[in-house]
Parts: C-alpha cells; structure tokens; sequence
C-alpha cells in the first residue's frame, strides 16, 4: 500500500490486482482486442486467451475445463446456479434448502424462487456459524430439488462441513452448490474432495479484477439460462466474452495455485498476531472471537468489542486502518447482520463486532501499526 494510506484490512471485501495479473492482461488492453467469436487471426488469439484461462481455472479447482464457464460476478454465478437449476429441474421438486448465514446473493435468490412457487427451507447455525450436517438430513424431503451452502462465511470465516453435506444431500437425490466466493484462493478448494456439483468464484476476492466470476457445473447438471443471446460460453452465459478480465482472472487461478502454501503461512501468522496483540492490549473481558476458533478461513478475524459501537469504532479508526462492521447503528436503532442474528451473538456484542482480514500484501509492521491504533481506540471508547 501507499504511503500515507489507511492500513489495508478488509481483503474478504476485496483484493488489489496482483502485479502479476495486471500484466498478463495488459496486452488484451492495448493490442489483442478481437472478438473471440471473429474467425481470424485476431478473434484466434482472443479465444485461445480465454481457453488458456478456463484451463487456469479448471487446474486451480481440479475439475475439466469444460465444466467452466465465465460470468461477471460470484452474484452472477450464484444467481444462475441457483435459478439455472431450478428452473431447469422444477419436475423433479419444488424444495430448496440454504443456510440462515448465506450471502445476500445467494438469499435473495432464494426470496425470488419462493415467489415463483419454489418452498425454500433456511438451516439453523450454531454459535460458531456452524451448519450442522444433522440440520440437513432433518430437512431433506422427497421433492428436495437443491441445496446450497457457501464454503466459507464471508463475515466470521468458519468454513462449513461441505462434503458431508453434499454426501447426504446426493443420497436424497438433490443437487448441491456451493459459494466459494471467498474460500478459493485462501484454502484448498478441490472440486473432487468437496464432491459438489455447482460452485461459484468470484474474481475480486482473489487478486483478479471486479467484474468477473466463474461457475463450475459438473458435467451432466442441466441449468435454464437466466439471459439471453448468442451462443458464447455453452449458451449459458450470452454476450461477447470479456477478454481482459477473464485472463486476469486464470492468471490470478493460476498464481493461487503456485503460492497457495506460502499464502496460507503469511496469512494465519498475521491473522493470531493481530488477535493475541488485542488480547493481550485490551482489558480481559473486553473482547470476543465471533466464528469457528479451529474450523475458520486462514485470514479472517471477526472480533466484538463489549460496549462499543462498531460504526463509531470504525470512524475513530477510518484514517489509520481499513475494516469493516458487523452492525449498522442509526440513532437509537442497531440494525445486526443476518449472519450474527443467525448465530445468536448478544446484543451487546453484536453491535461491536468488526472484521478484519488480512492478505498477501500485509505485512508484520502493518500488523503492528494496527494493534496499537485499535487497542488505544477501544480504551478510549470504553472510558467515554
């Protein structure tokens, strides 16, 4: 980051373009403009970039690149799983099932399927944010059609149980989806471990540009379009390719891929220092861990601060560290996510809780920088 800038901590909001992927799309801005339906040497070029990237993706994933197709967004992606297969398999059953802590992409969705006569059943977490497998099977019925529950949660981290879901899901017959958004590229997402058979990516959460996802649909899963045109991307996904973004995107698969060890390390090793610093810097009693303690993603640290308001937290901290809030206070309304409403978080906490991720670019300095801001911060609002 830039000198003078806030330390940067919101990485599951989103990422900066690796140098890496800047460069390997800079040709696609500057010389290889063809259009890659174009039969020509220009149009060649742009079809064999994008090939070579659903390759990249397909690698990262471990699954074939023909069971990839590129979209605009994870809400993209999410949206034409999930209406895709519905629609397209609504003889088979009316019943879908999701969990309570999902993203507002994958929800709201389901709130339009109810309108379409679908039935849509929303599992219960545990404290952590947890799915428990037993919640699932309870809630399978004859007609279950699909089940959707995200890999890891965007807010706390805690990273759900998702082959044994999927395995009890297929043994009902249902089809499952997952939203990968903000797993891939921090932990191992291999499609034959996990066993699922849609799966969402979203390329700004992993070092590639805003405005490109991508969607695994194994091979056999029949889907309805959800727009309309010509044949690009197996007739699921009409309009001209964005070229330039969807290399970004296979060259970020492929460096997630090459340094994924290595990330894993740098993240989990900033990730306790900036916990055990505020531990250690706050008065006991003053802080919480929101989320799985052992089941979490490697750069996530959701944190409550008991009699705080994360808003104004926010603000007092806003030139010095970038974060973001678990709880929107208006007045004397405190308007709580979904996901610690799920989860039960008291008020009290609630309303204090903030989260902070970490990412390639964050360093030990950073780290420490941000302790000493946000420990003095926290004391002073205890002690208004």
């Amino acid at each position: 980051m830039q000198e003078n800038q806030p330390i940067y901590l919101d990485y599951n909001a989103t990422t900066p373009i690796a140098e890496a992927v800047a460069d390997a799309m800079a040709p696609f801005l500057y010389k290889h403009f063809g259009n890659p339906s174009s039969a020509h040497h220009f149009g060649f070029t742009a079809k064999l970039a994008v090939e070579n990237a659903r390759k990249q993706v397909a690698e990262l994933l471990n699954c074939q690149s023909d069971e990839i197709i590129f979209t605009s967004s994870g809400t993209e992606s999410n949206n034409l799983a999930l209406r895709g297969y519905a629609l397209a398999n609504r003889q088979k059953g009316n019943h879908i099932i999701t969990s309570s802590v999902e993203h507002p992409a994958v929800l709201n969705v389901c709130e339009y399927l109810e309108k379409q006569g679908f039935r849509v059943t929303y599992l219960p977490v545990d404290s952590y944010g947890w799915v428990n497998p037993k919640e699932l099977r309870n809630a399978l019925t004859d007609d279950t059609l699909l089940v959707s529950v995200m890999h890891a949660n965007n807010e706390v981290g805690t990273i759900e149980p998702i082959r044994e879901l999927a395995d009890i899901a297929h043994k009902a017959g249902a089809v499952f989806h997952t939203d990968a958004a903000q797993s891939v590229g921090k932990i191992l997402v291999d499609l034959e471990a996990l066993g699922v058979d849609l799966l969402s990516v979203a390329g700004h959460k992993l070092y590639a540009p805003k405005g490109v996802g991508a969607l695994f649909i194994r091979q056999g899963v029949p889907l309805e379009k959800i727009l309309f045109g010509a044949g690009q991307e197996r007739g699921l996904r009409p309009g001209t390719e964005n070229v330039l973004e969807i290399v970004g995107l296979g060259r970020a698969a492929q460096l997630a891929k090459n340094e994924s060890a290595e990330t894993l390390v740098h993240m989990v090793t900033l990730r306790d220092r900036l916990y055990q610093g505020l531990e250690a810097g706050l008065p006991t009693g003053s802080i919480q861990l929101n989320g799985h303690p052992e089941q979490h993603l490697p750069n996530t640290l959701n944190l409550s601060f008991k009699g705080v308001q994360a808003n104004v937290f926010l603000e007092k901290i806003r030139g010095h560290v970038a974060a973001s809030a678990g709880a929107a206070c208006h007045a004397d309304q405190v308007s709580i996510s979904s996901v610690l409403k799920a989860m039960d978080v008291p008020l009290d906490w609630a309303k204090g809780a903030v989260r902070f991720s970490v990412g390639r670019q964050t360093t030990v300095k950073d780290i420490d920088q941000a302790i000493k801001k946000i420990t003095s911060s926290i004391k002073e609002l205890i002690n208004e």
